[in-house]
C-alpha cells in the first residue's frame, strides 16, 4: 500500500521540513497517524507497541537502569543513571515523578520489576512509559543500545497516534525507513490497515503538518 511506500514517506518529510521555520532547538520529525473505526477505549484498539527504529529518533533516549551488582556497575560504566533496591525504598512521590521526567526508558532487573513497579509505575504510566524487565544474566549493554532507538507508539482517549521517527538533521530518506518501521509494527494491530488508517501526517515539532499522499 502507498503509506507504506518509501518514496512517498521521504517527499512528505522533506516538504515537512523544508516547511518549517528554524527554531533555537533541534527539532523532533513527528508522524501522526489518524486511525478509523478504532474505538481506543477497548481492549482490540488499545495500541501499546515498543517500536526500534533502525536510525534512531537524532538523539538517544534517556536510559535509566534499577539494579544491583554486576548489571548495576556495567550500567554505571555506560554513564547510565542506575536505581538499586535501596534508592527505590526509599523514593518519595516526588522523586518518582522527577525520574519519570528525565528517563525515557527504565531498564529493570527482572527481580526488582514488582518493587519497581509499585514505585515508579504511578509515575511513568500516565507519561505512556512502562518499566522493561531485563533478565539477570542479559548483557546491560546490548540493552541500552537497543533502547536509545526505540519509541513507545500508544493511542490515548483519541483514535491517532503520535511517534517521534527522527529529527530536522537527519536525512529524509532514512527518517522515511524509521516511518516504515513503525507502520509495519502498527499494521498486524488493524483489521485492514487500508480502510482503518484514515490518514497519515508529518510534522516537525513546531512546523505545518504535511499529509502523506495514500491512495
Amino acid at each position: 500500500m502507498s503509506f507504506m511506500d518509501k518514496k512517498v514517506l521521504a517527499e512528505a518529510i522533506r516538504k515537512a521540513m523544508e516547511r518549517s521555520k528554524k527554531r533555537g532547538f533541534k527539532q523532533t520529525v513527528e508522524m501522526v497517524v489518524v486511525l478509523r473505526d478504532i474505538d481506543p477505549k477497548s481492549p482490540e484498539g488499545r495500541i501499546r507497541e515498543t517500536v526500534f527504529l533502525p536510525h534512531g529518533r537524532g538523539k538517544d533516549a534517556e536510559i535509566c537502569v534499577v539494579a544491583e551488582g554486576d548489571m548495576a556497575l556495567k550500567a554505571k560504566e555506560m554513564g547510565l543513571r542506575v536505581l538499586g533496591k535501596q534508592d527505590l525504598q526509599a523514593m518519595s512521590r516526588k522523586e518518582a515523578k522527577k525520574v519519570a521526567e528525565r528517563c525515557d526508558w527504565v531498564l529493570v532487573r527482572t527481580d526488582l520489576m514488582a518493587l519497581a513497579g509499585r514505585v515508579l509505575g504511578p509515575a511513568l504510566g500516565p507519561r505512556g512509559k512502562i518499566p522493561v524487565p531485563v533478565p539477570p544474566n542479559a548483557d546491560i549493554k546490548a540493552f541500552a543500545e537497543r533502547y536509545r532507538k526505540a519509541v513507545f507508539m500508544r493511542n490515548k482517549d483519541q483514535p491517532q497516534l503520535m511517534v517521534p521517527i527522527g529529527s530536522e538533521d537527519m536525512d529524509p530518506e532514512k527518517i522515511a525507513e524509521n516511518a516504515q518501521r513503525v507502520l509495519a509494527a502498527l499494521e498486524p494491530r488493524l483489521r485492514s490497515p487500508a480502510h482503518n488508517i484514515a490518514k497519515i501526517v508529518v510534522k516537525t515539532t513546531m512546523g505545518p503538518p504535511v499529509e502523506v499522499k495514500m491512495r
